[in-house]
């Protein structure tokens, strides 16, 4: 067993584990077998970093074994540049998710923190699949845990939230599944992803195909207009959930057009760009303006997310090298900051159960230093300089001016809206004078959160500082996919 597979193998297995120690007399056991199992799922993919050779565009830590012979179905894993970071962000959110959960979760314990550790196994390998089945069981098998976890311990219309979510992402995975059937046929018996990398195919195919793919990505990033089961998702999760979801899950869609819209179909990519833009811009400016309205905490965040995911999907389709790695490393940083503003509205939550805005008020004159963490994940959801918050997108609005200055223009205009959103909700919640009798009662954060905290806090500054480690390891496979995608394959 490789490096891989012990990344994508060991939260399954401790998952596993917890469900056997199911037992309500057993959850100070489950708890800490849970910690102890998320340290080691983190420990084991540190070797990828460090083992891993920047100047490389190929599949690096590469596994293969038969598994389903008579389709030529294998068990291929692998990471290039463009993969190997968000192995790692899944193993560090999951550790986080577990620490904030400790005190918060109380009922059914076992499966919860279970949950939490078999979708970080399953996530990872998504992250890693190198053969198209087993990506579409990894991805599939995602939405189960997490529907579990929507549906068991979320909000008061949490079945309504869970069967959307659901329904959503799996409708738009099935003509996925189709596009992967296809191409099989079309390679002569393959699954293998690289090889399909490779195929001839003509416009008309290609079109097809990018449009099959793109109803299983878009709704999972979720692009504006198929975006609309994460405001309502994101209400009725639990926090742990949410955080995932927002951290990790959305990632999958937007890395689904690196390693299938894109390398693929790349004429079809080139011709439909103008509608990514479009669609992108959309979710930018408009989102943003959606969120600048809303009154629950959790929604407002929400929207954020779709806005931030916007950059993400601009940053691929405007095909140049700042654009690309801008819209990684935004994947990235939107995954520490968006996980730790959902975290922030949970320690909120947790005190007085209700998310909205109008229950606050003058919270950091009661807990100063929860507010002092809140502020810096604030600052880095809007962009400011010095946080991760501020390196994607500044990278992608660079790559846009390149590509269109009119575009370039539009994407930075955004960031107004941004700051408009995350300053207002900042300030009608953490500022002024003590709003009520709840937010007099509150009590500063415990040591359990603040070391969630500032796990997330070091993540966010130490990327927004030095963000060179993260842009070293994708240079080299971003290159590659440009190369590759410049390169027509229309006969």
């Amino acid at each position: 067993m490789g490096l891989l597979s012990l990344a994508i193998w060991t939260p399954i297995v401790f998952g596993l584990v917890l469900l056997m120690l199911g037992r309500a007399d057993r959850t100070a056991t489950v708890r800490w077998v849970a910690l102890v199992g998320a340290v080691v799922s983190l420990l084991v993919t540190l070797p990828l970093y460090t083992g891993f050779q920047n100047s490389s565009a190929g599949m690096q830590f590469v596994e293969k074994a038969g598994w389903i012979a008579r389709f030529d179905v294998n068990y291929h894993v692998g990471v290039d540049g463009i993969s190997m970071w968000f192995v790692l962000l899944t193993a560090f959110i999951n550790l986080v998710v577990i620490i904030a959960s400790w005190e918060a979760i109380t009922e059914r314990v076992s499966q919860y923190m279970a949950s939490f550790m078999i979708l970080s196994g399953l996530m990872i390998g998504v992250f890693s699949a190198l053969d198209g089945l087993l990506f579409y069981v990894f991805f599939e098998a995602t939405l189960i845990p997490m529907y579990l976890i929507i549906g068991i311990w979320g909000g008061p219309n949490k079945i309504y939230a869970a069967f959307k979510f659901f329904l959503y992402t799996l409708l738009g995975s099935l003509l996925m599944l189709v596009a992967l059937i296809f191409l099989y046929n079309k390679s002569g018996g393959s699954f293998d992803i690289l090889t399909w990398h490779k195929l001839p195919l003509g416009g008309t195919t290609q079109t097809l195909l990018f449009f099959a793919f793109f109803a299983a990505f878009a709704v999972k990033v979720p692009m504006w207009p198929v975006h609309t089961w994460l405001p309502d998702v994101h209400v009725e999760a639990p926090t742990g959930g949410s955080a995932v979801l927002a951290a990790i899950m959305l990632k999958l869609g937007a890395y689904g057009f690196l390693r299938f819209s894109m390398p693929i179909a790349p004429d079809a990519a080139h011709q439909w760009a103008w509608l990514m833009i479009a669609l992108s811009l959309i979710a930018v400016i408009y989102v943003g303006l959606v969120a600048l309205v809303q009154q629950d905490m959790k929604k407002l965040v929400a929207y954020s997310s779709v806005a931030h995911m916007g950059f993400v999907t601009l940053g691929f389709f405007i095909f140049n090298d700042l654009g690309v790695s801008g819209g990684i490393v935004q994947m990235i940083a939107h995954g520490f900051v968006s996980g730790a503003m959902f975290l922030c509205i949970g320690v909120l939550y947790d005190r007085v159960h209700s998310r909205e805005i109008a229950s606050y008020g003058g919270v950091v004159n009661t807990m100063p230093k929860f507010a002092a963490f809140a502020l810096l994940f604030f600052m880095a959801n809007a962009g400011l300089p010095g946080t991760a918050g501020f390196v994607g997108e500044w990278m992608v609005i660079l790559g846009a001016v390149r590509f269109n200055f009119w575009v370039g223009f539009a994407a930075a205009s955004a960031l107004i809206f941004g700051a408009a959103y995350t300053l207002w909700m900042f300030k009608r919640v953490y500022l002024g004078p003590v709003a009520n009798a709840d937010v007099k009662a509150l009590k500063d954060i415990n040591s359990r959160e603040f070391l969630m905290l500032s796990m997330l806090a070091v993540a966010v500054l130490a990327m927004g500082i030095y963000p060179k480690p993260f842009t070293d390891v994708m240079d080299a496979s971003v290159a590659e996919l440009l190369r590759h995608v410049a390169t027509s394959k229309l006969n």
